[in-house]
């Protein structure tokens, strides 16, 4: 189990937290499930109806939906769509190692962002980066 400080410090690493303060991400630190799973174990599956997203601390983690793959590592965040709007998941990601990860709930995203905006901005700029690439990529 990690330290709030060690929390604080792969959350700044990762892109939907980087304009957020420590002391901002100290809150959202201790805030968070850790969990773990071992490889080929399912992170979340497509069409799954669930309220939280999870930061890969370790490992890599594979991405699926019917007309792409992507592999994913350290400091990546997956299924962030769901602390907004809990509909069914759109895509399955499974471990392809074992991997440490933090879960962040919906109703604690929402009290940190109602406190602290620049959480709310670095989701809205990681999603339209999202949105971006996936234009800019042709399907795999």
């Amino acid at each position: 189990m990690l330290l709030t400080v060690e929390r604080v410090a792969l959350l700044r690493h990762v892109e939907l937290f980087s304009g957020t303060p420590d002391r901002v991400l100290a809150g959202v630190a201790s805030v968070l499930d850790e969990v773990g799973f071992d490889a080929g174990d399912d992170l979340m599956r497509e069409g799954a109806v669930e309220d939280w997203m999870f930061v890969v601390v370790e490992g890599e983690v594979e991405v699926f939906r019917s007309d792409r793959r992507v592999t994913l590592g350290a400091g990546t965040v997956v299924g962030e769509l769901a602390v907004l709007d809990p509909q069914p998941r759109s895509a399955t990601v499974t471990a392809l190692s074992p991997v440490v990860a933090f879960r962040l709930r919906r109703e604690a995203f929402q009290e940190a962002v109602e406190s602290q905006p620049e959480i709310a901005m670095g989701v809205i700029t990681e999603l339209v980066r999202r949105l971006r690439e996936s234009h800019e990529k042709p399907p795999s």
